[in-house]
């Protein structure tokens, strides 16, 4: 009986409080589009980044935030600096390197490049035509990030 009890609250506590972010890919969201219009958001980042990096391990780690993403939108985490070819709104994009193991892909300086430049982390939303509709350079705890994910549903 303990062990039955034991089993049930783990399983209880394993479902609501261990939730993962549904991390998409680009080729993905025309077919998922097609099922269920909604936002994108495109999380671009870096391995070295280390704003990027406190994003990952705090603001999309917070429940709240990962229900919230999962019930509502689309969301790509993207590493700008990926060397596949990415498909993505019937075009191909590809790696540029400029230098010994140093560059960015296309796709991250055509979602994440404002006023001429690129800064991480990049929030990148797009509408359900793919559309860029809001773009923001910068750390987002996950007090602002909650805030943000209100307005874009408005």
């Amino acid at each position: 009986m303990k062990k039955l009890f034991l089993l049930i609250f783990f399983f209880g506590i394993s479902a609501t409080g261990f939730c993962q972010l549904k991390n998409n890919s680009f080729e993905e969201i025309d077919s998922l589009q097609q099922i269920q219009k909604r936002k994108t958001i495109v999380f671009i980042h870096t391995n070295w980044c280390q704003f990027c990096q406190r994003m990952k391990t705090a603001t999309f780690k917070n429940q709240e935030i990962i229900e919230k993403l999962n019930s509502d939108f689309y969301f790509i985490s993207f590493n700008a600096e990926e060397k596949r070819d990415i498909t993505f709104n019937n075009q191909t994009f590809k790696y540029l390197s400029s230098g010994n193991n140093v560059g960015i892909h296309e796709l991250a300086l055509q979602l994440g490049t404002q006023d001429n430049q690129i800064a991480y982390p990049v929030l990148c939303v797009l509408n359900e035509k793919n559309e860029i509709v809001f773009q923001y350079s910068n750390y987002l705890s996950s007090k602002d990030f909650k805030v943000l994910l209100e307005k874009l549903q408005e």
